[in-house]
């Protein structure tokens, strides 16, 4: 294997663009004994005459020719590599994919994808919006960098970041019993039809955990996939629900509900970031983090 070196290519590029070895060398910003005698080098190292040397300056063979148009697409490519490695130290620039789970996507993202429009307008990102269990998997395989969830993720390889506590709320119909028949969601939660997410969604199996430990009442999904479907049954009279304090602004403007907070300590869930441990993007995600904040705020 030839032992070419892309110093070898750089000044031999810059010699097929000039024709001269002196124009060379002051482009390349060497002396030209040094260019000269690295050309000379590649010429030894492929094995055949790529300059005709003159007194006028020199003039490429029909090999050197060739080796000009290979040099200069070399040249190319290994400037790409630069750039991509400048864009990495650079936070926040290139491509970044990024997963959601759908009981935060709608009430976080909208604010935080602004914030980060104005601030990074270099970064390409990428939004993919499923649940956690496939979220995670795309994660480990490498077709997602991060992913925007509620912790814990329990991986050796993943490595997480708390963002904020998200507290639950119950949202009933203003029909049915009295304000002073029932004066807490924990009754409730105890006396009611409770309407959940279909199973897969995480947010359902934290909304579960809070129904055994409040005494629950009958529990039925009916197949909903989005909290926006579960909280319009429950505006129509057929059962309660918890929400997630992030979600009730968006999901609950113009219908007709009760929402009712839980006594302390409040039912809640933890909304943070994860990647892989192995990635060298920590300090992209942590700034994605403080954009979330900021958005948030």
């Amino acid at each position: 294997m030839k032992n070419v070196t892309i110093r070898q290519l750089r000044y031999f590029n810059a010699l097929a663009q000039t024709g001269h070895f002196g124009q060379a060398a002051e482009l390349c910003a060497v002396s030209q004994p040094a260019l000269s005698m690295q050309i000379k080098e590649l010429e030894t190292e492929l094995g055949a005459p790529l300059v005709e040397r003159r007194p006028s300056g020199a003039q490429l063979t029909p090999l050197g020719r060739e080796i000009a148009q290979r040099a200069n697409e070399i040249l190319i490519l290994t400037q790409g590599l630069s750039d991509l490695a400048e864009s990495r130290a650079r936070v926040l620039s290139g491509a970044l994919s990024l997963g959601v789970i759908p009981t935060i996507a709608p009430y976080l993202l909208p604010a935080t994808l602004n914030e980060i429009r104005r601030s990074y307008p270099g970064l390409d990102l990428r939004i993919r919006e499923t649940r956690t269990e496939t979220l995670v998997a795309d994660l480990l395989s490498g077709a997602l960098d991060l992913l925007l969830l509620a912790l814990p993720v329990d991986h050796p390889e993943v490595e997480t970041l708390e963002l904020l506590t998200d507290s639950f709320m119950l949202a009933a119909p203003q029909t049915g019993p009295t304000p002073t028949q029932v004066l807490s969601a924990d009754d409730l939660l105890q006396a009611s039809r409770i309407l959940l997410l279909e199973e897969g969604h995480c947010f359902r199996d934290h909304a579960l955990e809070v129904c055994e430990m409040h005494r629950r009442g009958e529990i039925d999904t009916l197949g909903a996939s989005s909290l926006a479907t579960i909280v319009r049954m429950v505006a129509n009279g057929m059962g309660v629900t918890l929400l997630p304090k992030i979600s009730v602004d968006t999901e609950t403007r113009g219908l007709d509900l009760r929402l009712l907070d839980f006594p302390d300590p409040a039912p809640s869930r933890s909304i943070g970031l994860a990647w892989r441990k192995s990635s060298p993007r920590k300090r992209d995600f942590e700034e994605v983090g403080k954009m979330i904040r900021r958005a948030m705020r």
